[in-house]
């Protein structure tokens, strides 16, 4: 692959990340994700496939404001993008079961998007979300 293709494939990811993430976007998950893509990270007995992406910003929107996404690097090889990133927002609703309590949240992730004719196809995080969740539950 050529350097400008890397930088297409990430500029997909930040697409993803402002349009999707900050904003609950869904024609542009739409035009992001594959009809065919695999979600790893999604939990067992949740919708995977597309589904997961519109439950997990859905759940997402449901429980922060003021959602932003930093991203601190970006690794770019064949199909794959690597980025580490945070996700930034208020705890004003419910999120995943969790009351509202006004505190701010930050989940830091690195996830693993294989890109296929510039969508997602496959996707895989590893992040500090229980954490999270279960400080907010001790509030």
């Amino acid at each position: 692959m050529y350097t400008s293709d890397l930088e297409k494939n990430k500029a997909v990811i930040l697409r993803f990340d402002k349009a999707c993430i900050e904003q609950n976007d869904t024609t542009a998950l739409n035009d992001l994700v594959s009809d065919q893509v695999i979600n790893h990270a999604a939990q067992p007995g949740m919708p995977n496939g597309k589904d997961s992406f519109h439950h997990f910003l859905n759940a997402l929107h449901t429980g922060l404001s003021d959602i932003k996404v930093t991203i601190f690097r970006q690794i770019a090889e064949n199909d794959l993008v690597v980025t580490h990133k945070v996700i930034t927002g208020i705890h004003s609703g419910n999120l995943f079961g969790l009351p509202g309590t006004g505190n701010p949240v930050s989940i830091e992730a690195i996830e693993i998007i294989r890109l296929e004719n510039g969508r997602y196809a496959e996707h895989w995080v590893q992040s500090n979300m229980a954490k999270v969740l279960g400080n907010l539950q001790g509030h």
